[in-house]
């Protein structure tokens, strides 16, 4: 069952790569463990150099949340077209690649390139390039599971099994296809090993106006990412049928290319998802105690702005993922004590007697003590003295 932009069948080459300081190459072309063939490998050239920072950096900010992490530690899996590692912005940074295809590792169409870059692009600002990735001292793990933009689901259900059992702490996958048992349980099985599994949630495609969910995003506990343009709303391409999670900058992206350049102008949700996976991976090594479920929560709850159809929680937030106070490790609020009032005694007849009679008693002694407090002062000066006795200053008449 083809998808449309990736996944299908299994040959299971594993090429581990020493990480090295500068671009060290990768061969083109390798032995694999099943049929190889020769495939044609042309992609689209890119831009030998970028000028000025690309706007989603200055929108999400993530160099603020270096000084907390870098995503060290942290492997992030790239279940897509291939990574170029000798790309000088991700040099070092690719440490294992996986092709499934039977053809070489080369990424041949750039999409993989791209987006690996965006997740963990080397910081190069000090040799005057301004593009960098969320998560620049990540490892990612590149899979190749397709060689064009599209192929077989079963193929990308192997390539998320792959990258789980190679350890990966978040997947990214930039790709949408239909609902399948394999993929269904390609994402339990990776979930079942803590990855978190971070997923486009799909283009609307203009050619027939159909559109549906989205799957791998749709799955329960995948974290699925909408697109948003430069004002922050949300990309009129991105699918808003899918349950969005969150939402990230998917329109006008530049990032590293196959072939050691660039491309710029790149739209779609399939480049929203790496931000989403660069910062869950800055998460992953800040709080390594958080299972996928709460990194998925954290993300959730921190996000900018939401409510509008197709954004879900929001514009992802990578400061405050990282360093906000959540609840306990259980990342659910805790419930508040119960309130205990006493309950009210049972009323005694003989008790409410004495009680009223009391009552009525020290009311009658105020009204007594009130009225000789005004009326003493007032008789003793008409001459009133207490007993009885009265004083008359006059004399009597006779």
């Amino acid at each position: 069952m083809p998808f449309s932009w990736y996944g299908a069948a299994a040959i299971g080459l594993v090429l581990t790569l020493t990480p090295t300081p500068a671009p060290t190459p990768v061969p083109t072309s390798v032995p694999t463990s099943g049929p190889t063939r020769t495939v044609t490998c042309d992609p689209e050239p890119g831009v030998a150099e970028v000028t000025g920072r690309p706007w989603p950096q200055e929108r999400l900010r993530f160099e603020r949340v270096w000084r907390f992490t870098r995503g060290e530690g942290v492997t992030v899996a790239v279940v897509d077209s291939g990574v170029d590692a000798t790309h000088p912005q991700l040099a070092g940074a690719v440490t294992t690649q996986v092709d499934l295809t039977g053809t070489d590792l080369r990424d041949c169409v750039g999409h993989g390139t791209a987006v690996a870059g965006i997740i963990a692009g080397r910081d190069l600002t000090a040799r005057g390039v301004p593009v960098m990735g969320v998560a620049p001292a990540a490892r990612i793990v590149s899979i190749k599971q397709t060689e064009g933009s599209s192929g077989d689901v079963s193929r990308l259900a192997q390539g998320i099994r792959r990258a789980a059992e190679l350890g990966a702490d978040v997947i990214n996958v930039s790709v949408q296809a239909h609902d399948h048992p394999a993929l269904k349980a390609a994402v339990a099985y990776a979930q079942a090993k803590d990855a978190v599994i971070v997923a486009a949630a799909g283009n609307v495609r203009q050619d027939d106006g159909v559109v549906t969910p989205a799957y791998p995003a749709e799955y329960p506990g995948v974290i699925a990412v909408g697109a948003a343009s430069p004002d922050g709303g949300k990309s009129e391409f991105s699918n808003s049928v899918t349950r969005i999670s969150v939402t990230a900058p998917g329109a006008g992206i530049t990032s590293a290319w196959t072939g050691g350049g660039y491309r710029t102008e790149l739209d779609g949700t399939s480049f929203a998802a790496p931000f989403v996976a660069g910062v869950a991976a800055l998460v992953r090594a800040r709080h390594p105690e958080l299972d996928h479920w709460q990194v998925k929560r954290r993300l959730e709850r921190t996000a900018d702005g939401g409510g509008a159809a197709g954004t879900g929680a929001g514009l992802v937030n990578p400061l405050l993922a990282v360093t906000s106070v959540q609840p306990d490790a259980g990342e659910s609020a805790p419930a508040a004590p119960p309130i205990v009032l006493a309950r009210a005694p049972v009323p005694d007849p003989r008790t409410r007697g004495v009680a009223m009679a009391i009552t009525a008693g020290a009311v009658g002694a105020t009204a007594l003590v009130v009225f000789l407090a005004l009326t003493l002062p007032r008789a003793r000066r008409r001459g009133w003295r207490a007993g009885g006795a009265q004083t008359f200053t006059g004399k009597l008449k006779s």
